[in-house]
This record gives structure tokens, C-alpha cells and sequence, in this order.
């Protein structure tokens, strides 16, 4: 993300839990070197990370845990588009 969220978007956000989320990485430098190495370990067809020392997967446990998302709730699985976001009504969102 380039920046913080847009105002328009962070209440949605904060209703969700998502907030602390959509601000990880600020002022953060990735480090292309590292990205590349992972790049070349990732296999697409096992969805694992070849290291020396064996497989390793992450697993949706892992982002759970570490970006201290809950785990309970109803699953968000309608895709949206629009090109006004005030006019979308998110089920359970401020109600």
C-alpha cells in the first residue's frame, strides 16, 4: 500500500478489526534481495517455499496470529464493484 487508507475507508475497516491491518508496513523498507530469494523458493504448484531446511507453507493460522486478526464471524464472499464506496452496504458494518 502506498499510503494510509483513504478516511472513506477506515471506519469500514476499524467496524471489521482490519484496521491495525491496513497500517502494517508503513514506513517500512522492503529489502529486494530478500524478496527475490523468497521469489526464487516459491513453488506455485505446491504453494510451498523450498528451503534448505524442508517445505515451509503459511498457513491462514499463521496470518491469523500474526496479524491479530479474529477468527470468528461471518466470511465475507460476494466481490463488489463500484465506483462509489459510501453507497456499499457491508452486512453486520455499523448496523
Amino acid at each position: 500500500m502506498s499510503g494510509p487508507p483513504s478516511s472513506l475507508m477506515e471506519n469500514y475497516l476499524r467496524e471489521a478489526g482490519f484496521w491495525h491491518v491496513a497500517t502494517i508496513g508503513q514506513g517500512c523498507k522492503l529489502d529486494p534481495k530478500l524478496i527475490s530469494a523468497l521469489i526464487e523458493r516459491w513453488r506455485p504448484e505446491t504453494h510451498t517455499f523450498h528451503l534448505p531446511c524442508g517445505e515451509c507453507i503459511i498457513t491462514l493460522e499463521d496470518m491469523q496470529l500474526q496479524l491479530g486478526l479474529l477468527g470468528n464471524g461471518s466470511a465475507l464472499t460476494e466481490s463488489v464493484q463500484s465506483a462509489d464506496w459510501g453507497a456499499i452496504h457491508i452486512p453486520g458494518a455499523g448496523e
